[in-house]
Order: structure tokens, then sequence, then C-alpha cells
């Protein structure tokens, strides 16, 4: 049965996927189920050693065919070497998990800072969707998923610049998904809440109500694909995403977010 699923995926995205951000965390965990799923893949962090690392491990258990980028998502010019990368594989499926998080008051960060989120966090995923998803949309299939927050449904004191590029990525999900799926291309925003990975650890390490996993969150959100614009892996999540939606007044969840983020402020 999960043979034939995996087959299915296979099928239905093609044999190449790239994964932006996959040195450790979310993204790694990416890697190793798409490589469980039978797809080759891309690479692309700015830690070398790290990123060949995940890669050899892959290898060694999938079998697969895996390729190395190590570049800054920051950098202009990283989408036409993503390009140049590609040139000749059949890329099926984009997954875009790298993020810059400035932490501390808004007025008080270094503006390199914020520029740092804004062009990995905004442009990057632009730019990627615009160079890699016409290649796609000629061969009639693929997807793309974003990495986006519960920090992205309403701002968020002391990680600002985060939370405000997060819901961009909320919204340019959202209308790719209008745009493209008539096209035979599938875009999915997940939405996750709080994940224990390296990066998670570094900024707060703080255990949460329904805290999945990140081989849960990427197992469901890759699950997901197909099925509607936005996905909020795990049962908690869904409800505080629907609290802060639709059900709280604005300014009790950005307070609520607040106390989440007061030790940054």
């Amino acid at each position: 049965m999960v043979a034939a699923r995996h087959e299915a995926f296979r099928g239905r995205y093609g044999a190449w996927a790239l994964v932006a951000g996959a040195s450790e965390g979310l993204g790694a965990a990416f890697a190793r189920e798409l490589g469980r799923r039978g797809l080759n893949l891309v690479l692309i962090a700015r830690r070398d050693d790290a990123l060949r690392q995940v890669a050899e491990g892959i290898r060694a258990e999938q079998g697969v065919e895996v390729r190395c980028l190590a570049l800054d998502l920051a950098d202009p010019q990283a989408a036409a070497q993503v390009s140049d990368a590609l040139a000749g594989l059949e890329l099926g499926l984009l997954i875009y998990n790298a993020a810059s998080v400035p932490q501390g008051p808004l007025l008080e960060a270094d503006f390199s800072e914020i520029d740092q989120a804004v062009a990995v966090n905004v442009r990057g995923p632009l730019a990627l969707v615009r160079a890699l998803v016409p290649g796609m949309r000629e061969r009639g299939r693929g997807g793309v998923l974003l990495m986006s927050s519960l920090a992205g449904l309403q701002g968020a004191p002391g990680i600002v610049a985060y939370s405000a590029s997060k819901a961009f990525n909320i919204i340019l999900a959202e209308g790719l998904w209008g745009e493209l799926r008539e096209q035979g291309i599938d875009v999915l925003v997940c939405c996750s809440g709080a994940v224990p990975t390296p990066g998670y650890a570094r900024f707060s390490g703080k255990k949460v109500p329904g805290m999945l996993s990140p081989e849960e969150v990427v197992r469901r959100s890759l699950d997901a694909l197909g099925r509607g614009p936005r996905f909020v892996p795990g049962l908690t999540n869904r409800i505080v995403a629907r609290m802060i939606g639709w059900l709280l007044p604005r300014k009790t969840a950005i307070g609520i977010m607040a106390k989440n983020t007061q030790r940054l402020t």
C-alpha cells in the first residue's frame, strides 16, 4: 500500500524535486521523505558540509540520486544559479523551506538582518517560482510547497519581519494555487506550529502543546499537496489557527503571540 502511494506520488510530480533550505530540520526531513518516495533530489543550503552529510545519508538509505548546491538564497543571482544547475533535469516539485529569522524589536534590529529576511523569505521563493515553474507548466504537471508558519497569521512582536514575510508566503501560495491549479500544478502553503528543529532550539526550544516532529510535519504536508491551497498540520495547531484567524479579536491574537516571543523583545 505504501509503495503504491509512493509510486503514485512520483508519477504525479516526476523524478526530481528541489528542496531549498535542506541542511537541517524540516528541510532535511523533506529531503529524506522525498527520497523514500523515490524522487531524485537537488538540495540547496549555504552550509556545504552539512548539506553533503544529509545527501550522503539519503543516498545510502534510499539509493536515489542527490545533487548538492551550496549557495545563499539571499543572493539576487541565486535563481539563475539554480536554473543553470538544473539544466537538463525535469524538475517536478519545488519545496521552499529556507528562512531567515531576525529576533528582537524591529526598530532595534540591524537593517542588514531585516534585508536578509526579505531577501531569503520573500524574494527567494518569488525568484525560484518564476525560474522553475514555467517548465512544470510546459509539461503539465508539478508542485510547489512553501513553508510558512502560524506566526504569519497575525503580527508577532519580537519577530516582526519574519512573521510579515511568512504572511507574504501564505498569500503568494494561495494566489499561485488559483492561477496554476487548472494547469496541472499543485500549490500548497504549510502553516506549521512550533517544530523541534535545530533552528527552533536556537530560537526558543520550549515545548508547546501540539508540537509535531519534523518528520510528521513533512509527511502530512506532502500528503496534503493537491487538496487545497493552505494546510495546518496537527489538530491542536488547526484549532489555534482557527481561533486566531476567525474567533479572536486581532489585538488579542497579537497579544498571545507577544507572550510567546516576549523573551526576544
